[in-house]
C-alpha cells in the first residue's frame, strides 16, 4: 500500500486513460514511451454471480489475472502527455489527460529538495501576445499604389555587419571626382535573409536534427536563392562541418561556458571558407541571468569530444566570464574574434531583453572602432533545451518593447541601422512567421531569429501548456532534443530539412503579400506608420496609431 503522503496519480499533470476492453496488447504504447511512463501489469478481477437452485440461489465467484496497461507513478517516470501512445495505439484504447488539479511542482520539491527542470517556453499566459494585437494598417491605393505581389521584384535583403555612416566611408570628392582613400579598413559588411535560425547548443539537439537544418540552409542558399543563416549555438560544431564550404552558411557563436573552442581553433587552417559570422552571446531572452544546461544524460561520447568536456551535468555561466564591461566587450571582439578572421567576418553581440538593453545599445553604437556588427536582442518568449522552471516563468523581459526603445534610441542620435538588430523569443510562436517578422522590422529590426519554430517545424509536439516540455530529459519522443540513438533514429533527415525549406519558402512568399500593399519592394525597417495596434496601451507604448 502506497503511503498517503507520496506522489499520487491525482498529483500528476497527465493521468493516463485507459480502456482494457479495447486494447489487443500489443505492447506499442509500452514500447514508444520514451520516459517509461506506462507499463505492463495484471489487474485482479473477481466475477460473483447468484445460482438459483431448489433451495432459492447460492453465490459463485471466480477470480482471474487480466494483463492491463498501468501508469507509473513516481517523481522520475511520470507521463509528460506527449501522446505517442495514442498515436501508434490501433484500437484508441490510451490517451493521456491533462489534469486540471495537478500539484506535481510542490510534490516534486518536497519530495527531491530540487527546483524543477524542464524544456520548452514559459507555460504562464498572463499578459497576452503584443504582436497579435499589431496589424498592418497602411495600404497604398489610389495616390501611392501598391505593388503586384506575384510579379513585382522584391529585395527581401538586410545586413549583417556594420554599416558606416556616408562621412566614414572610404572615399572623398578630388575635383568632382569621386576617389578612394588607401589605408582605411572598412568594416565588413554581408547582405542575408531577414530570417536567420537561432544558436541551439550542440548537445541540446540529436546529431539528425543538426544534420537537417545544416541540409536545409545549404538548399535554401544553393537551389532556392534564398541566403538564410543559422547559428551554431553554444559547444561548438563537428569538425567535418568546419572544414567543408557550408561553413560560410552558419554564424559561430562563442558562449560563456567557451565549449567547443578549442576544435574551432584548431580547424581555422584547414577551413575552406570564411563563416558567416561570429556570435558572443552575453544572455539569452528565456531563463536571462540564469545559465543554460545541458544534462548529463544528453552529454554522450561525441558531445563530450565536440565540447572537450566529461561526462556531468554543464552549466553555462550566467554572464560572458570573459567580459565585465561593454568596452571590454568591444576590445574583445577587436583583438580576437575580427583578428582571427583577418577583419572579414562580422562580429555580433547577443544580449537578453531587460530594462538595460538600450544601454547597452547605446554604448555599442559609439563604439570608435566601428567593428560590431550586430546586436541579437532575445526576449522572454523563447525556447530552451533545458532550465530551472521558475526561471522559464519569471524571469525576462518581453522583445516587442525593447526593441522599440532601441531603434527609438538609435533614431535620436541619427544612428539608427548603423548597428543592425535581430529581435527574437517567441517570433513565429502563432504558426505565422512572416506576419511577426514583417510586423518586428517595421518597428525597427533589421531582422529576426527563430530556433523553437525551427522545432515544432521538424515535428516537436510539445506547447507552452505543459505538453511534453522534456527536452532536458534526453529523452524527446521524437528524437529532436535527445542523443538517444534508439530515439534519434525516429527523425527522417530528409523528411525535416525538406520540411523546414517548404516551411522558410511559404515564409518568403508571405513576407512579399505583405511588403506589396504598403507599396515596399524592399524592407520596411522602422516604418511604424504601415502598423495600427488595437490595444491602445500597446500603441501609447510603441509610438505606433491606435485604432478601433
Amino acid at each position: 500500500m502506497n503511503n498517503v503522503n507520496s506522489i499520487n496519480i491525482t498529483d500528476l499533470p497527465w493521468i493516463i486513460e485507459y480502456d482494457s476492453e479495447k486494447c489487443m496488447l500489443c505492447g506499442k504504447c509500452c514500447a514508444v514511451c520514451s520516459f517509461n511512463a506506462i507499463k505492463v501489469d495484471v489487474q485482479k478481477r473477481k466475477k460473483v454471480r447468484a445460482i438459483s437452485n431448489e433451495e432459492g440461489f447460492s453465490i459463485d465467484s471466480d477470480q482471474k489475472a487480466i494483463p492491463v496497461i498501468k501508469q507509473v507513478v513516481n517523481e522520475t517516470n511520470f507521463c509528460r502527455g506527449c501522446g505517442m501512445c495514442t498515436k501508434v495505439c490501433p484500437n484508441g484504447a490510451i490517451k493521456a489527460v491533462r489534469n486540471n488539479t495537478e500539484s506535481f511542482g510542490t510534490r516534486y520539491r518536497a519530495k527531491s529538495a530540487q527546483s524543477v527542470k524542464r524544456g520548452g517556453r514559459s507555460n504562464l499566459h498572463t499578459e497576452g501576445r503584443t504582436l497579435d494585437k499589431i496589424k498592418i494598417g497602411r495600404i497604398s491605393q489610389m495616390t501611392d499604389p501598391s505593388l503586384d505581389a506575384l510579379r513585382h521584384t522584391f529585395d527581401v535583403r538586410t545586413n549583417l555587419g556594420r554599416v558606416v555612416p556616408a562621412d566614414k566611408l572610404k572615399f572623398e570628392v578630388v575635383n568632382g571626382e569621386l576617389k578612394e582613400i588607401k589605408n582605411i579598413q572598412m568594416p565588413v559588411n554581408t547582405s542575408i535573409y531577414p530570417i536567420i535560425i537561432s544558436d541551439m547548443s550542440i548537445g541540446a539537439l540529436s546529431p539528425r536534427m543538426w544534420e537537417a537544418i545544416a541540409i536545409a540552409v545549404a538548399y535554401l542558399n544553393e537551389v532556392k536563392g534564398i541566403p538564410i543563416r543559422m547559428c551554431t549555438g553554444e559547444g561548438g560544431i563537428p569538425e567535418k562541418l568546419l572544414r567543408s564550404k557550408y561553413l560560410k552558411y552558419m554564424i559561430l557563436q562563442i558562449a560563456s561556458g567557451h565549449f567547443g573552442w578549442n576544435r574551432i581553433i584548431n580547424s581555422m587552417p584547414y577551413m575552406q571558407t570564411n563563416p558567416a559570422g561570429i556570435l558572443i552571446k552575453i544572455g539569452q531572452g528565456a531563463k536571462p541571468g540564469d545559465g543554460g544546461l545541458l544534462m548529463a544524460e544528453k552529454n554522450v561520447r561525441l558531445i563530450q569530444e565536440i565540447r572537450g568536456v566529461p561526462k556531468a551535468d554543464l552549466l553555462s555561466p550566467p554572464n560572458h566570464q570573459g567580459l565585465y564591461s561593454i568596452e571590454e566587450s568591444v576590445q574583445k571582439m577587436f583583438l580576437s574574434m575580427n583578428c582571427a578572421f583577418k577583419f572579414k567576418v562580422p562580429v555580433a553581440v547577443k544580449v537578453a531583453a531587460s530594462s538595460t538593453s538600450v544601454s547597452v545599445y547605446n554604448n555599442l553604437l559609439r563604439d570608435p572602432y566601428n567593428i560590431v556588427g550586430g546586436f541579437f536582442l532575445d526576449g522572454l518568449q523563447g525556447g530552451t533545451g533545458a532550465a530551472h522552471e521558475i526561471s522559464l516563468n519569471h524571469t525576462g523581459h518581453p522583445i516587442t518593447s525593447k526593441l522599440r526603445d532601441c531603434y527609438l534610441s538609435a533614431v535620436k542620435q541619427g544612428k539608427q541601422g548603423q548597428i543592425p538588430i535581430f529581435a527574437g523569443g517567441g517570433i513565429g510562436m502563432n504558426g505565422n512567421l512572416a506576419a511577426d517578422t514583417f510586423k518586428m522590422i517595421c518597428l525597427g529590426a533589421n531582422g529576426v531569429f527563430i530556433g523553437k519554430l525551427i522545432l515544432q517545424i521538424a515535428g516537436c509536439i510539445g506547447n507552452d501548456f505543459g505538453k511534453c516540455n522534456a527536452c532536458n530529459t534526453g529523452k524527446c519522443p521524437i528524437g529532436i532534443t535527445t542523443q538517444n540513438s534508439k530515439l534519434t533514429k525516429r527523425l527522417d533527415i530528409d523528411t525535416v530539412s525538406q520540411n523546414i525549406v517548404n516551411y522558410i519558402c511559404a515564409a518568403d512568399v508571405e513576407l512579399k503579400k505583405l511588403l506589396a500593399p504598403i507599396g515596399n519592394s524592399t524592407l520596411p525597417i522602422g516604418r511604424s506608420d504601415a502598423l495600427i495596434c488595437v490595444d491602445k496601451n500597446v500603441a501609447n507604448r510603441l509610438e505606433i496609431p491606435y485604432a478601433c
